[in-house]
């Protein structure tokens, strides 16, 4: 399975001692945890500037994820215009599942396919992975 990560998650999956990114690590023992170039940029960007701590265990977890070019594509939904490309890079990479924290602009579209990727928080996505339900 391929899941991707937004920038939120990867921000918050690099606090070494959090349990999200406890998690985040044991995903990546099963499955392909895949991210864009614009995503792990926008993460990057704002440990620098909020924790900065972090970065050594994000520079850490950024080697373990598959990063794909950022694209762009017609969506069938209506979404925010910077957070299409993100959406369009998980589709296009034929990603399984978003995940992503952003209720504000994602958050209708949380457990719906669209174009064959479901988009989902990290607790529901926990639960496909280790079979909660």
């Amino acid at each position: 399975m391929r899941i991707f990560l937004d920038a939120n998650v990867l921000f918050s999956a690099s606090n070494p001692s959090s349990n999200i990114a406890q998690l985040i690590y044991l995903f990546l023992e099963r499955h392909e945890i895949v991210t864009s170039d614009l995503a792990l940029g926008e993460a990057r960007r704002n440990i620098q500037a909020k924790r900065p701590q972090w970065r050594d265990a994000f520079i850490q977890l950024s080697k373990k994820v598959t990063v794909v070019p950022t694209r762009i594509m017609k969506l069938p939904v209506p979404i925010a215009d910077k957070d299409a490309p993100i959406l369009a890079s998980a589709i296009q990479s034929q990603c399984n599942y978003f995940v992503t924290g952003d209720k504000k602009h994602f958050g209708l579209l949380f457990d719906q396919e669209v174009e064959g990727l479901v988009v989902v928080y990290l607790g529901r996505m926990a639960e496909i992975v280790f079979d909660f339900e």
